[in-house]
């Protein structure tokens, strides 16, 4: 269960601010990678920059209503063991050969998705289908962005194995809502993937090995600031709630050593790369001239499995 919890004052309180990077991160996230885009894109991308950054959260959202979405967001590696990164196949038909579809479902299938739904992007830049080029381009940038969180990539995803809860949001929402106003987003033109799948199983292997600081760093500042110097009570919503402090956040990410305005300029560099890459594998149609009817024709042919995987919610 993988939504992260502002405890509220004297009882804990569920609250949905923070999902996975937050609505927040998510949002700026898309926003800046559109700045990379080369100028045949941004007469669409740039046009439409309001629809990218809201709709960063729809795969969130549908998390509530849809079965099968909440397995896309991430992968537990270290299920699979020491060398999961090793063992594990890159490309999903050899995946469900070689292990369970279920058991594959049940521990994530953040890579294997991320990329079908860019191969869906790339054929909805072919048929130029404005609707489904903008919805699916939001959607891609949330799962890229969703697999270079450390915490995505662990069977203790909120701290609960180690005594550790909400380190999630913690690291995802809370720090970056705090400090994202002096971070540095320009991370250069976007540039050709020769290799997507390959692309993005790099990534997922370098998130994955920033797992053990993410966590052991949080533990050695908790032995050093109280209880009352660890969290604080800010209004939100109307209501006094319990966050993690201002000063040990910023104790965190100083010793983290900027590694969260790091993973978020690496969400923006990826995003743009791979918005790039499937117009320029679909022949680089022109984006002034597309289809504005809201096919919604390759969603139906993506079937919507039922599966037995445990839910996000309720971190």
């Amino acid at each position: 269960m993988r939504i992260f919890i502002i405890w509220a004052f004297s009882f804990f309180l569920g609250l949905p601010e923070g999902i996975y990077w937050g609505f927040f991160s998510h949002q700026l996230i898309n926003r800046q990678a559109v700045y990379s885009l080369p100028p045949e894109m941004l007469v669409l991308f740039k046009t439409e920059i309001e629809f990218l950054s809201e709709n960063a959260v729809n795969p969130d959202r549908r998390r509530y209503a849809v079965e099968g979405e909440a397995e896309k967001h991430f992968i537990d590696l270290d299920h699979y063991g020491d060398s999961a990164i090793f063992i594990l196949p890159k490309y999903w038909p050899e995946a469900i050969e070689k292990l369970s579809e279920d058991s594959l479902r049940s521990h994530g299938i953040g890579p294997w998705s991320t990329y079908q739904t860019f191969l869906s992007l790339t054929k909805a830049f072919e048929q130029k289908n404005k609707a489904a080029i903008l919805r699916l381009s939001a959607d891609l940038g949330h799962y890229l962005a969703d697999l270079n969180v450390p915490l995505h990539t662990t069977q203790n995803y909120n701290g609960q194995l180690t005594g550790q809860e909400g380190i999630h949001g913690f690291w995802e929402s809370r720090v970056p809502e705090l400090q994202a106003k002096d971070y540095s987003f320009w991370v250069g033109k976007a540039e050709y993937i020769e290799k997507p799948q390959l692309a993005i199983w790099e990534a997922v292997a370098l998130t994955s090995s920033k797992v053990d600081s993410v966590l052991r760093i949080e533990r050695e500042l908790t032995r050093l600031f109280p209880e009352d110097q660890k969290y604080s009570f800010e209004e939100r919503n109307g209501l006094t709630v319990r966050v993690y402090s201002r000063d040990f956040s910023e104790a965190y990410s100083r010793a983290l050593d900027g590694m969260v305005e790091r993973q978020m300029r690496k969400s923006i560099k990826m995003i743009a790369d791979f918005w790039y890459t499937a117009w320029i594998n679909a022949g680089q149609p022109d984006l002034t001239k597309l289809d504005e009817v809201n096919s919604e024709k390759e969603e139906k042919k993506t079937p919507n499995p039922k599966i037995k995987a445990r839910s996000h919610d309720n971190l």
